[in-house]
């Protein structure tokens, strides 16, 4: 009869790594299943579940305020990006102004 290979580690090495890294990951498994098939719906207050269909002013100042965040948040991340393809270009044209200033005085020395 062969031992599980788990249990076979554990009696050539003396260590129980194996047989706790596999029962800490059923145990993980089983809290995440447990935590999945217990969740409760997410419901809104009463304030804007109702309003949402008659188009309340709170509700379309809450979408405001949530497109207002994303263009904000789109904005400075369009301006980061923007700042390195500004950078990239610049090392390129360096790159490429450095090698014309080589260019150049490798033919001046061989006219000599």
């Amino acid at each position: 009869m062969r031992l599980p290979r788990a249990l076979s580690t554990l009696s050539t090495t003396g260590s129980l790594r194996p047989v706790r890294s596999s029962l800490r990951r059923a145990s993980s498994a089983l809290t995440l299943l447990l935590g999945a098939l217990g969740a409760a719906p997410a419901t809104a207050c009463e304030v804007c579940l109702g309003a949402a269909d008659g188009g309340s002013p709170l509700v379309s100042g809450a979408r405001l305020g949530v497109f207002l965040l994303l263009a904000v948040t789109v904005a400075v991340l369009g301006a980061f990006a923007r700042f390195f393809f500004y950078l990239r270009n610049r090392a390129r044209q360096a790159e490429t102004e450095q090698i014309a200033s080589e260019w150049a005085q490798l033919q001046r020395s061989s006219s000599t």
